[in-house]
């Protein structure tokens, strides 16, 4: 699979770096309106999380200033596209229409309504889509979910999912939320999906919090209402800029015992019914790399990604915006 990376800022070079990894994958091209880093220097850039940017060697990678001459390119089997989230749905459908693969980075659209035009968009073209979603393939989730699917542990009884950051001084169109529909959207899709991937969809949500976006502040905490599972709850959001630490963790408790993971240095362990503690059996992958390294085997082997299909990530949007809903009205219960 000849692969092409459109956007070339924190996300696209997080994935650069990922990809250098993955085999039956080469980097064919990119697409970049500054011609700095479409030169392969990404130096400058910032995120939460992971080092300072670096320089990639780009002299056998064709360079284009607009995804549009990129998906012109017949040398391009798939694209990967890491720009913000607005112009997710209006590119997929150009490199669909162009006959490209695609991975689209998270979220998936900015609507349930997007989303399905991008999903029918694939089926009509024949071609792969799949949302990075990369959380389904971080080895403490991964390792989560394959403790939970074994039964060994019984029915889930309660799940906390957390997940906080500054607001992000280093990408101004995250603070737009026509753009990147807000930091609860953007950051706690990752804990919603996750959410959905463990449990299925959620009946109805309800969620509190508080939302001002020009002081860095958007943080929410909400339940996922099931049937089936007493209590799910999401939390987190954006806390003041600049200082303050990324940080990620859950703790899901059923009848046999509690898994509890924390980057706050508390490493995915199981803490059992009889007493006993015991570290999860981990993967040695970077869950970007995995992610890529899926979508690559899916394209070359014509499979549909049944570990992250797009219609589940037009889930998660859906999920995650009744969640906004219901802080927006006081916490009021939102079907989903």
């Amino acid at each position: 699979m000849r692969i092409a990376i459109v956007g070339l800022g924190f996300m696209g070079s997080t994935h650069l770096k990922g990809l250098q990894t993955v085999t039956g994958a080469t980097l064919a091209a990119v697409a970049e309106s500054d011609p700095i880093k479409r030169s392969g220097d990404m130096s400058s850039i910032q995120g939460n999380l992971g080092g300072p940017g670096e320089k990639f060697d780009f002299s056998n990678v064709a360079q284009y200033a607009t995804a549009e001459e990129l998906f012109a390119d017949p040398n391009v089997d798939a694209v990967d596209i890491c720009l913000p989230t607005n112009l997710h749905k209006p590119l997929t459908l150009a490199a669909l229409k162009a006959g490209k693969h695609v991975l689209v980075e998270k979220p998936m659209g900015l609507s349930r309504a997007e989303c399905d035009e991008m999903n029918a968009a694939a089926e009509d073209a024949g071609r792969i889509l799949m949302s990075a979603q990369v959380l389904r393939f971080f080895p403490a989730y991964t390792a989560l979910k394959k403790l939970l699917d074994s039964g060994d542990l019984g029915a889930v009884k309660s799940a906390f999912f957390r997940r906080r950051c500054a607001a992000p001084a280093w990408s101004q169109w995250l603070k737009n939320t026509a753009v990147s529909g807000g930091g609860v959207f953007d950051l706690l899709i990752h804990d919603v999906d996750i959410a959905n991937h463990l449990f299925g969809k959620p009946r109805a949500v309800s969620a509190t919090g508080f939302e001002n976006l020009e002081i860095g502040l958007d943080m929410i905490t909400a339940q996922l209402h099931y049937d089936h599972i007493p209590s799910v709850t999401i939390t987190g959001g954006w806390h003041h800029p600049k200082a303050y630490p990324f940080s990620m963790e859950y703790t899901v408790s059923a009848e046999g015992g509690t898994i509890d993971f924390s980057t706050d240095n508390r490493p995915p362990t199981l803490y059992n019914a009889a007493g006993d503690a015991a570290p999860l059996a981990l993967e040695t992958v970077d869950g970007y790399a995995a992610e890529i390294q899926y979508f690559a085997d899916c394209v070359n082997a014509g499979k549909q990604p049944e570990l992250c299909m797009p219609r589940d990530s037009a889930t998660s949007v859906h999920i995650t915006l009744c969640m906004n809903e219901s802080r927006a009205n006081g916490g009021k219960l939102v079907d989903c």
